[in-house]
């Protein structure tokens, strides 16, 4: 499905991404694993092309190089930022609305599943964006992303700054998504979801995938979790 080979990218004339190689399959729950600073966020970053890269990147069989965000978008690829980038004075639902890709296919999404998952979007439909809570935008930007019916969805930190509460709602909302057909590429410091719902887990460190295994082989390989992820 998605297959990144010897991928390098750069800021500026900084090279961050050091010929990373792993793939996603169909129905896949993939954790990239890390410390900060590893080059997970700009692995994404680059999949739907907003830096520098060199190598190659196939979506489903067709090479992504040149390809500006909104054209890899249009293909199937959903990202949700680590930045939450809503629009703020726009509703709930207009954010929702300007998720859609427009006619075509059935979606596998409606605004209605998108309330059920998260009720409180629900009960803050025609409240601004701009006004709601950093966990409440964190709903409502995966949300948005789901709206455009995409195959797989990459996930930067979805967990972050939220209450424990909610970050295990994370998890099993991510399990629906799963459920659906779409795959997942989970980018996400905390072990505890990552480990619970993955199907792979990748580690990196420096720029390179480090470990690429079962998340029962990540927690038997101490040497792995001691040298790359725990502080």
């Amino acid at each position: 499905m998605l297959k990144i080979s010897n991928l390098h990218a750069y800021y500026g004339k900084s090279h961050v991404l050091h010929g990373v190689d792993f793939d996603v399959q169909p129905g896949e729950i993939v954790a990239l694993l890390g410390r900060n600073g590893s080059g997970r966020s700009t692995t994404a970053k680059a999949v739907m092309g907003l830096v520098h890269w060199e190598g190659q990147i196939d979506w489903k069989g067709q090479g992504l190089t040149g390809k500006k965000a909104y054209e890899v978008a249009h293909l199937g690829l959903g990202y949700v930022p680590e930045s939450r980038d809503v629009f703020p004075n726009l509703t709930v639902h207009q954010n929702l609305l300007l998720g859609q890709k427009g006619k075509g296919r059935g979606s596998r999404w409606s605004f209605e599943d998108m309330y059920a998952m998260f009720p409180r979007l629900k009960e803050r439909q025609h409240t601004e964006a701009g006004v709601m809570s950093g966990g409440e935008q964190q709903m409502l930007t995966l949300c948005r992303t789901l709206m455009g019916d995409p195959d797989l969805i990459i996930i930067d930190e979805p967990t972050e700054g939220l209450a424990p509460k909610i970050v295990e709602l994370v998890g099993v909302y991510l399990k629906k998504i799963k459920e659906r057909g779409v795959s997942v590429l989970l980018i996400e410091q905390k072990l505890t979801i990552a480990m619970s719902i993955s199907d792979r887990a990748l580690v990196m460190g420096h720029g390179r995938i480090v470990f690429d295994g079962t998340p029962q082989g990540l927690r038997a390989d101490e040497r792995v979790r001691k040298e790359w992820l725990e502080v």
